[in-house]
């Protein structure tokens, strides 16, 4: 990893250095950044009636004031420019949703600041502690590394510190304050977060030889790996989007200082699918997407499991994620697989719906969305009410159209994801199933937790209390604006306007509600809430998370077992089905999704003859315990 170094190295500036490029927004330039995310968030944001109530804001009238002040203000008399972005910054963070942004123009955009190291907190004798556990390849200090204890940020003590920072980085609910504010103190993507006030930081920390150290570190930039989709572009992809920026940033900026091998193995992309697969450490499966996943089997006390850490759902492909997903879960123990999301800032809302049935034999029901009813969605629904230019809005529309004389507050609650999509595979994996989150989990991941929750295919452990709570498809300004211009001709009535400097403009576009037990019930603001909880140990930092795995072990190996295997054989028009279970004591058989058999069954393998079969037909073989449907496998003759 030499030449990643020395590219880390000769990319990084100092804070100050980079700032003195900053600053060439013109007064007029600040006065159409107000204007439209005043626009965004009266006639596109579908939270802000929730967040008016929840947090007791009014982002809307704090625009209006900042704009009335700039008429009083002349080229000579404007605020410094860090001033105006610390105050758009502000606006935007008070609603407490990281869909909803202000991102930086030139040169912030596609730029980290960091410091080389990466704080955590792990819960040890009886108190939280904020501990070393990585390290940028070449830094050094005294007695400073994995492990070493921080006690004090720029003399405040840390916890306080955490608290501060996270009330400024806010998250949508206490876990996702905190942990925001923790993995903030030491990284920050600059397109959405302002540029650290301080030039460095000294920190207080117990040496790993237990000596009392203070360390003064300089706060570097340095250019981000590029996102996978743009956002910005009239697509599909970027349609059905739900991606908390910030995580997805950091994620990226991750790779970058800590993680090169992966970097190198991805050509300087990001979730890149790559032709043949790789293992980046050597226990793990060989995956095509090592930016994406990571598959392993661990060793527990309750036995061995598998494991699949889930880094992001932001890829181009859905498909491609579902498959190999279910292709590195085939190959790891059938007896319990952990699914762990921690750190998921989400992506493509599509792959993290589309996988959920792989889980389990229910049928899966996509989240529903909701458009605000607003003059300005409404004109953007009969636009694309036709899908002419592959964003179907028309399931939208009439209920938009209607809203006028109804006084509905929001459109009708249709599906993003395809439900052919979400159930075309079926259930590919038999055993318990964990899914580990945490605070950081964020809008699709979200989506994906609240699927697992509400079609009750697990446990679901979480070492915070909650999720980051992010229920929403996201939209920049470039694809409203794309949205209203394309395909030609434009609408010359369109009211949004192009933004200076390379910056932008991110809105919750549709808020997304819980299906099953908790039907209609909004993620954003709530959460999805464990089913367990864990806190992080000492050992989870510094030793590969073994308590929080052991624990993921002890859970699976309290659930029951399950196991369905169907061999089949066709000749001369006879199906031949070989039917061997564990934990199931009927099988009901479809053929196209026709009932032609039920088997009652004592635990010894049965064979059932099929006849009249034609190549091509779908055999489904649906498996029941105690009139409980447990497991489903499909069959295609």
């Amino acid at each position: 990893m030499k030449k990643s170094t020395a590219w880390q190295a000769s990319a990084a500036v100092p804070l100050p250095d980079f700032l003195e490029s900053a600053g060439t927004l013109t007064l007029a330039q600040r006065k159409v950044l107000v204007d439209q995310a005043l626009l965004l968030l009266e006639q596109n944001y579908v939270h802000l009636p929730l967040k008016i109530a929840m947090h007791s804001v009014n982002p809307v009238q704090r625009l209006r004031v900042l704009r009335a002040r700039m008429e009083r203000q002349t080229a000579g008399t404007m605020e410094a420019e860090w001033i105006f972005h610390r105050q758009m910054s502000s606006i935007f963070h008070s609603v407490r949703d990281l869909h909803t942004n202000y991102l930086l123009p030139a040169p912030f955009a596609g730029k980290i600041a960091y410091l080389p190291f990466m704080i955590e907190k792990c819960y040890d004798a009886g108190a939280d502690r904020y501990l070393i556990t990585q390290t940028v390849t070449g830094f050094q200090a005294p007695q400073f590394g994995p492990g070493a204890e921080v006690t004090h940020w720029n003399g405040t003590p840390i916890a306080r510190a955490v608290a501060l920072n996270g009330a400024v980085f806010a998250g949508s609910n206490e876990s996702a304050n905190l942990a925001r504010g923790l993995e903030s103190l030491t990284l920050r993507p600059l397109v959405i977060q302002a540029p650290p006030d301080e030039d460095w930081v000294t920190l207080t920390y117990v040496g790993l030889d237990g000596s009392a150290q203070e360390l003064r570190e300089q706060w570097k930039v340095t250019t981000n790996l590029p996102p996978m989709t743009d956002l910005d572009a009239l697509s599909e992809a970027s349609a059905v989007m739900g991606l908390d920026l910030d995580s997805d940033e950091k994620s990226r900026a991750k790779k970058t200082l800590y993680v090169r091998d992966v970097v190198d193995l991805e050509g300087g992309q990001s979730s890149t699918e790559l032709s043949t697969p790789v293992a980046v450490g050597g226990a793990d499966i060989p995956t095509t997407m090592p930016g994406v996943f990571r598959a392993r089997e661990v060793v527990t006390p309750s036995g061995t499991f598998g494991h699949v850490r889930i880094f992001t759902f932001s890829v181009q492909d859905p498909v491609a994620f579902r498959d190999e997903f279910v292709r590195l879960v085939a190959v790891l123990p059938q007896n319990g697989l952990i699914v762990d999301v921690r750190d998921n800032g989400g992506g493509h809302i599509y792959a993290s719906e589309f996988t959920l049935q792989t889980m389990t034999p229910r049928h899966i029901a996509p989240e529903p969305v909701q458009f605000i009813s607003t003059p300005l969605n409404l004109k953007i629904c009969r636009r694309h009410k036709d899908n002419p230019a592959g964003i179907d809005l028309g399931p939208w529309f009439d209920s938009l159209d209607l809203a006028t004389e109804t006084g509905a507050a929001y459109s009708a609650a249709k599906p993003i994801t395809p439900e052919d999509g979400a159930n075309d595979l079926g259930q590919t994996y038999y055993g318990p199933v964990v899914l580990i989150t945490d605070a950081r989990v964020y809008s699709a991941t979200d989506i994906f937790a609240a699927g697992f929750a509400d079609h009750a295919i697990g446990t679901i452990l979480g070492v915070d209390d909650n999720t980051g709570a992010g229920g929403a498809n996201v939209w920049t300004h470039s694809l409203l604006t794309a949205l209203l211009s394309e395909p030609a001709p434009a609408d010359q009535t369109s009211p949004y306007e192009a933004l200076p400097n390379g910056a932008n403009l991110r809105v919750a576009i549709r808020r997304t509600l819980r299906v099953g037990e908790l039907s209609g019930t909004p993620v954003e603001d709530l959460g999805v809430k464990p089913t367990e909880t864990h806190r992080m140990t000492r050992a989870d930092l510094l030793e590969g998370n073994v308590d929080l795995l052991n624990r993921a072990g002890e859970l699976l190996a309290a659930r029951p077992m399950r196991r369905l295997e169907l061999k089949t054989s066709f000749s001369a028009g006879t199906l031949t089905v070989a039917i061997d279970v564990q934990g199931i004591d009927r099988v009901d058989l479809y053929l196209d999704d026709r009932p032609i058999r039920s088997e009652d069954l004592t635990g010894m393998p049965v064979s059932i003859d099929i006849v009249d079969i034609t190549p091509g037909q779908l055999l489904r073989a649906d498996a029941y315990e105690a009139g409980v449907l447990v497991a489903s496998q499909r069959h295609k003759v």
